[in-house]
């Protein structure tokens, strides 16, 4: 049986991403536009912090799987993104083809980015473990409220929005290495 590509893995994960985000878009709608990209900063921040535990532990009392944070670590990342782009003046309660199309716009740019730097890097996060990941994603998170305090004031680094895509782009990762892992 031949090997997925992982433009095939990342998309793989990439629609179950998508797949339970409608799901919540439906049950709640678009209730996450009150949230300032800062306040979804620090909500990342909780999910990757999870992770991190979990891992040190080795042992979780609730019952929400590691997988489950990567996953919505993808999703926040995107509600993000997009908060950053979409005035609140365009209203908190958007239809769902409208946040749809959102996600699936952000979705397309995080993967042209994954394939660009893929290819400079050389797939080299498939030689990382899954915990270094998780450290990226905790840095990522760390510059974020770095540049959000400095009001994104910078002077060669790059903006949040790069942030966030490398983000997504690292759990994405971190979610192919679990399939992996579990494929085994």
């Amino acid at each position: 049986m031949e090997k997925p590509s992982t433009l095939q893995q990342y998309a793989h994960e990439l629609a179950q991403c998508k797949a339970l985000f409608i799901k919540k878009q439906r049950d709640y709608g678009s209730a996450w536009r009150i949230l300032r990209p800062s306040s979804l900063t620090d909500q990342l921040y909780i999910k990757a912090k999870r992770i991190r535990s979990i891992e040190e532990k080795q042992s979780q009392k609730v019952g929400e799987s590691i997988a489950g944070e990567y996953l919505a670590l993808v999703n926040y990342s995107f509600m993000a993104l997009i908060q950053l782009e979409l005035p609140l003046a365009a209203g908190l309660y958007l239809p769902s083809d409208q946040v749809e199309a959102l996600y699936q716009e952000q979705a397309e740019i995080c993967q042209e980015l994954m394939l660009r730097k893929n290819h400079d890097y050389g797939e080299a996060w498939r030689d990382m473990r899954i915990s270094s990941l998780t450290d990226l994603i905790l840095m990522k998170l760390l510059r974020t409220k770095e540049i959000e305090d400095h009001k994104e004031q910078l002077l060669v680094s790059e903006g949040l929005a790069a942030n966030y895509q490398d983000i997504a782009n690292y759990a994405l990762f971190a979610l192919i290495r679990l399939r992996e892992k579990e494929a085994k």
